[in-house]
């Protein structure tokens, strides 16, 4: 066991693939091309969610803050990420891994509880559509955004001092591409025991509760879809909930294999490649698959660019 830092170490050198520079040279074209997808797509959801008012409902207020969660939850991490990926250098200063660590573990606990409300969204509208409008009233929804953002504040605060506290093995090598939990706790020469108990927890409160509520809901909502009579019926329920479900899988597949054993052989060797879908990869499909097959969001498309050929031509 290497000798420990007594005092806050100056910073940390993020790993990533060191070993091996053409892969990381491949990798930092792929990231730029993602991350500036990224941005493009969220950007162009939540600028039309503001302005074309036939996406002024629930589902697209969520949505909206879908899209402000992946910006900020990529800005956070795919910067210093290239700029690591570019060169030699690839230190983070303790501040600058500290702040990534506060907010990626915020956004990511806001984003569990996010999709629980989109799926319970979702529920209203296929379970029980004559009092959708009823329930899904304004007030409530705005509860239950702010819902999102406090349970992201809970979930940082809880988890994140006792990380960066962790008595930290004196060369401070981050065996991955930023500074999250799994990664630091491996680097730490103490005992880790607590800080593994707390994922535990906590992985319970933000991961696994709202995949089991979001399960029983579509559950109902199988239900529901099943009993109407319409195909064309069945069909615009399906198209409501499909989007949701493939974002929800991309999130948690990727998200509780890195989380739910810190210090394993696979978090080692897979998490990386894991690490990599995550935030860059699912921030990216995202916005993607609640476009290509929406109706709503192509519509909106087609009048802001119609508006727009209007004004010149006038």
């Amino acid at each position: 066991m290497e000798i420990t830092n007594d005092t806050t170490p100056e910073g940390f050198i993020l790993l990533g693939f060191s070993d091996n520079p053409r892969l990381e040279m491949a990798l930092f074209v792929v990231v730029s091309i993602f991350y500036t997808v990224t941005l493009m797509g969220n950007i162009t959801i939540i600028l039309l969610s503001r302005i074309d008012s036939h996406l002024h409902t629930p589902m697209y207020l969520f949505l909206t803050q879908l899209s402000l969660l992946d910006l900020c939850f990529t800005t956070s991490c795919i910067p210093q990420m290239l700029i690591n990926l570019w060169g030699p250098d690839k230190t983070i200063s303790y501040l600058g891994c500290t702040a990534q660590l506060y907010i990626f573990l915020g956004l990511g606990a806001a984003e569990c509880v996010l999709l629980l409300v989109m799926a319970f969204d979702r529920y209203v509208a296929v379970c029980r559509p004559l009092h959708y409008a009823v329930i899904m009233h304004p007030q409530l929804c705005q509860k239950l955004v702010a819902l999102v953002w406090v349970s992201g504040v809970f979930g940082t605060l809880v988890h994140s001092p006792t990380t960066m506290k962790l008595p930290f093995c004196q060369h401070h090598r981050v065996d991955d591409f930023i500074c999250e939990v799994p990664a630091l706790i491996r680097l730490s020469c103490g005992d880790t025991l607590v800080n593994e108990l707390q994922i535990s927890v906590i992985g319970s409160i933000f991961l696994m509760v709202p995949l089991v509520l979001i399960l029983v809901s579509y559950g109902h909502i199988a239900k529901a879809v099943l009993a109407i009579q319409s195909k064309e019926g069945r069909s615009k329920a399906f198209r409501t909930c499909s989007s949701h479900l493939g974002v929800v899988f991309l999130f948690y597949c990727t998200v509780t294999a890195v989380y739910i054993q810190p210090r394993s052989h696979f978090s080692e060797k897979g998490g990386k490649f894991l690490t990599l879908f995550y935030t860059v990869v699912t921030p990216t499909l995202n916005p993607l698959i609640y476009t290509l097959r929406n109706k709503d969001i192509k519509g909106a498309l087609k009048r802001l660019f119609g508006r727009n050929r209007n004004d010149i031509k006038e």
